[in-house]
């Protein structure tokens, strides 16, 4: 897997000079993915910096890899990625058993716009301070105001060609 940070396209590790437990705590980079392995390693990556407060935005086409960049975040996070699954039809998975909660979130089902985040209670999610919320298809939110700690992870790439992972800041990224 290679890792880009925003200002060296030969690195081979992701910018990581943010500290853990600020608002930065989540590495900005670009990865590419060679397999389903490179992205589980950089979602690992990400959970492993994490806090709790924090948003991911993911979006990618299905199939993409959201969910194993999730189970590798969650295996940064000291869950059992064996345990994460895509909530499609649950719409929303709690993993409380590692250092941080995880919800895991999938809008896919839900039609665009703000009632997408309400029919999820994405409030009362937002009010635990000690979860990281993951929402796969959050581009069916539409605008809906969110923390200043929320990142966006797009992953470009299907079929079995390699992915391109990026990770900014959702205000960043145009939210």
């Amino acid at each position: 897997m290679n890792a880009t940070g925003p200002d060296d396209a030969n690195a081979h590790t992701p910018d990581d000079t943010n500290a853990a437990g600020s608002e930065d705590a989540v590495p900005t980079a670009v990865w590419t993915s060679r397999g389903p392995a490179d992205t589980f390693e950089a979602g690992r990556r990400v959970g492993e910096r994490l806090a709790g407060g924090e948003v991911l935005l993911l979006s990618g086409t299905l199939g993409a890899g959201k969910t194993v960049f999730t189970k590798g975040l969650a295996a940064g996070l000291g869950l059992d990625p064996a345990e994460v699954s895509s909530p499609s039809f649950t719409l929303v998975n709690r993993h409380g058993e590692g250092r941080l909660v995880l919800y895991h979130l999938d809008l896919y089902r839900l039609a665009e716009g703000p009632t997408a985040a309400h029919a999820v209670e994405l409030d009362e999610l937002l009010a635990d301070e000690r979860a990281v919320i993951v929402i796969e298809w959050a581009e069916r939110m539409g605008r809906y105001p969110l923390p200043p700690t929320a990142w966006r992870v797009h992953i470009e790439g299907d079929g079995e060609d390699p992915r391109r992972i990026s990770v900014t800041r959702a205000a960043a990224s145009g939210r």
